[in-house]
């Protein structure tokens, strides 16, 4: 069950940061809070590889290795940022593509699997414990 409702989340995730990729926003603030561009890239990304991960990590086997799925997942995150810039300049004339921005994007993948890697332990004691309580 846990691992459905994860799936959910990760897929309707990445449909919205697709389409929000792919629109035309106006500037985004909060409060008095303005975030950069590339904040918000880092920020996407790092989401969108975490939330995969928790679903991979959910319908594991107990006893599976999540480090190769998680390096996978994290360069199907890059090349879907990779992807979402070419789509931005092909597709938008109101969006053009930056490197830069996959440097952010992939920033955020790089920082979700290092947080995935220092809280190893964590993760899977949480996995038990969602197991326990559905």
């Amino acid at each position: 069950m846990a691992a459905k409702l994860a799936l959910l989340l990760a897929i309707v995730y990445t449909i919205a940061l697709t389409v929000a990729s792919l629109i035309q926003l106006g500037d985004l603030s909060v409060g008095a809070f303005s975030p950069t561009d590339k904040m918000l890239h880092t920020g996407a990304s790092f989401v969108l590889a975490l939330v995969w991960m928790l679903f991979y990590l959910l319908r594991m086997e107990q006893k599976k290795n999540y480090v190769p799925a998680f390096l996978v997942i994290s360069v199907l995150v890059i090349i879907f940022g990779i992807l979402i810039e070419v789509l931005q300049g092909v597709l938008t004339t109101y969006r053009q593509p930056d490197w830069a921005d996959v440097v952010a994007n992939s920033i955020g993948v790089l920082l979700a699997l290092s947080l995935s890697f220092f809280f190893k332990k964590f993760l899977i004691k949480l996995k038990h414990k969602i197991n326990l309580f559905l």
